[in-house]
């Protein structure tokens, strides 16, 4: 749960400011019109130009933001006279002066000679926000590595032509959590870029276990000696992989496939699927130590590689049909907290920010921004406040919006 105990009259705007406080969005503001500078300095001066402020700063996240509650095919229809227009808030700030901002927006604005990571424009902001997420939360012992859903804006799809779609499907780069699977509070964000010819570059992407390997172990740097059970899809499992965590004293139950998974070390046997039909809720168990390898039948042979869980204890998965199928307890854990982070992806993915930049590095960042007000709304929903003025998700975000852009007092008992 949260670290610290927020007052029963913290805002939208507290929760938020625990992972973007102040001091980012000064950055943002000094980083953006130096780079306004240097931009008319190249091309020429821009007398329409004047320097970004902290009020319009945040002024210019709210509007950002508002796409997430209010989905629309653009950010520019705050201001349209359509069905999107926003007259509430498209009085703070004309949309000219907000496409000035947009146009010079930066979070890092000169390149170092030291610098060859392809997210450098954004990696302070990453690294900022990661300190928020491990300073606010101690998750719990059962944790998540997965690929979170990112919901396709649905009015896009229903209006774009199929090369607009094709386009927009192909995102340059991949996103990974480790998330706390009895919350959904993202821990830790993992950004891989799919381009460039490093040690992760398209080069790794050709071997894929490698490649997943790599993502589990920067996910879990911070979690070594803290008994974590990490629960991971059939890409990230692997023997190896599961190991070496051991020796952190990081536990695993992940799920195997045999096109998808590195099998590596595991006994053939156990993965070839026997002749004869088994009933429903058979198991076999191979161990090598601590680590058990479980094939369980249910409509099919689903293998499970665990060191968390003993394969003698038994569990239950309870089916709306035929009642409850015996299984080992690794199989009911894994099958638990995987459908809590489905539930997690129906709930929140819906609100992502919208806005879609060409930019690879503002992409990941309102990607980052989107996850990090998801974080928020769960810190305030454990929180007192939350007792006192119980806003959904959509009703959070938009108070947020209102607070960024300074419509309301920021108290949630008005």
């Amino acid at each position: 749960g949260p670290t610290r105990k927020m007052p029963s009259t913290a805002s939208a705007m507290d929760f938020f400011q625990l992972f973007v406080p102040d001091n980012v969005l000064k950055n943002m503001v000094v980083q953006t019109n130096m780079y306004a500078k240097k931009y008319q300095e190249r091309f020429g001066s821009d007398d329409t130009w004047i320097d970004v402020t902290l009020t319009e700063m945040k002024a210019f996240l709210g509007y950002m933001i508002s796409t997430s509650i209010h989905h629309c095919e653009s950010v520019l229809s705050i201001w349209s006279s359509g069905f999107y227009s926003n007259k509430s808030i498209a009085l703070i700030m004309t949309q000219s002066r907000f496409e000035k901002i947009l146009k010079y927006f930066h979070i890092v604005a000169f390149r170092s000679s030291q610098t060859t990571h392809g997210l450098y424009k954004i990696q302070p902001f990453l690294d900022s926000l990661q300190n928020g997420f491990d300073s606010a939360f101690r998750p719990s012992q059962a944790q998540v590595l997965h690929e979170p859903l990112i919901d396709e804006d649905p009015v896009f799809i229903a209006t774009c032509t199929e090369r607009e779609l094709r386009k927009r499907k192909k995102r340059k780069f991949s996103l990974w959590v480790r998330q706390c699977s009895s919350t959904g509070f993202i821990c830790q964000i993992y950004v891989h870029l799919k381009e460039g010819s490093g040690a992760d570059g398209l080069d790794a992407l050709k071997n894929k276990p490698q490649l997943h390997s790599m993502v589990a172990k920067s996910l879990c740097q911070n979690a070594s000696g803290k008994n974590y059970i990490i629960f991971t899809g059939p890409s990230i499992t692997s023997l190896n992989l599961f190991e070496e965590f051991e020796k952190q004293e990081i536990y695993c139950c992940g799920l195997l496939s045999a096109r998808k998974s590195d099998c590596t070390g595991l006994p053939p046997s156990m993965l070839s699927n026997p002749d004869t039909p088994q009933p429903r809720g058979q198991y076999r168990i191979r161990m090598k130590g601590n680590m058990s390898l479980i094939c369980w039948y249910n409509k099919g042979h689903f293998r499970f590689l665990t060191n968390a869980y003993s394969p003698v204890q038994q569990g239950v998965i309870i089916k709306r049909k035929s009642g409850e199928i015996p299984c080992p307890l690794a199989v009911e854990a894994f099958a638990a907290h995987l459908s809590y982070i489905c539930k997690y992806d129906d709930k929140y993915s819906k609100y992502f920010i919208s806005h879609k930049p060409n930019k690879t590095w503002q992409q990941v960042f309102w990607f980052a921004i989107s996850i990090a007000i998801n974080n928020a709304y769960i810190l305030y929903k454990m929180s007192e406040a939350y007792h006192v003025t119980r806003y959904s998700r959509a009703q959070f975000g938009e108070r947020l919006v209102k607070e960024l852009l300074g419509l309301e007092d920021t108290s949630p008992s008005h």
